[in-house]
């Protein structure tokens, strides 16, 4: 069965109070992270970027105050997490727009660069995706992708894993009034790919110079490559 309906109603339904979650669960670093994803997105010129799976807009948003010379395109399937997104937004020119990223509305070659956040482990199939990606792509374009990653055994595991099972689902429970949301995102983490499979995929899909960085004790991922 495939994840979409359900993740597509759980980002409708948490919308209002995603961006306080991120603040609180990240200890307010997950705005440095997306500053990163824009570095290594670079400039667009005065062509297309595109971030995918959106959300309430701030990579899009950061893109286009850093390169307000491009053309800025935010998408997603929620179409809640969009609403906010136009709010939050409303100063930015930045075009909000539906879209699954499984088969997006874009013709071959169009963007210059495609960022997202926290795509991946909501999806079917990461390799399909990226090729849709990729197909998109202006030759030389780049990609950068920001997600979770299963954190390596060390002595910080224990007590990563029980604020995974334990304190992220009670954050959610508190602040957006979902603990079972919260629930499958934290487990969602901890089944998906590590950062050197996630590099190898990437690589399968056709991008060269693939290399990532992590951040927050290894549970954050940012990977990059280039058509």
């Amino acid at each position: 069965m495939s994840k979409g309906p359900g993740v597509q109603k759980m980002f409708d339904n948490i919308a209002p109070s995603y961006d306080l979650m991120n603040r609180v669960m990240t200890l307010g670093q997950d705005q440095g992270w997306r500053r990163f994803v824009v570095k290594k997105a670079g400039d667009p010129g005065t062509g297309w970027a595109l971030d995918l799976a959106t959300g309430t807009g701030d990579i899009a948003a950061l893109m286009a105050k850093q390169f307000p010379a491009g053309r800025h395109l935010g998408t997603d399937f929620s179409l809640n997490m969009l609403r906010e997104a136009k709010v939050r937004f409303a100063d930015q020119p930045v075009c909000w727009q539906a879209g699954d990223a499984n088969k997006l509305p874009y013709k071959d070659n169009t963007f210059e660069s495609v960022t997202f956040g926290y795509l991946l482990r909501n999806v079917d199939d990461s390799l399909t995706v990226l090729k849709e990606i990729q197909r998109i792509l202006k030759p030389g374009g780049r990609v950068v992708c920001l997600d979770t990653t299963p954190p390596e055994k060390s002595i910080f595991y224990p007590f990563i894993r029980f604020h995974f099972r334990f304190g992220i689902p009670l954050l959610g429970r508190l602040i957006a009034s979902d603990e079972a949301a919260y629930s499958y995102l934290t487990g969602s983490t901890m089944d998906f790919h590590t950062a050197e499979e996630l590099a190898d995929i990437l690589k399968s899909a056709g991008f060269t110079d693939v290399d990532y960085k992590k951040f927050m004790l290894g549970t954050i991922g940012v990977h990059w490559g280039r058509k």
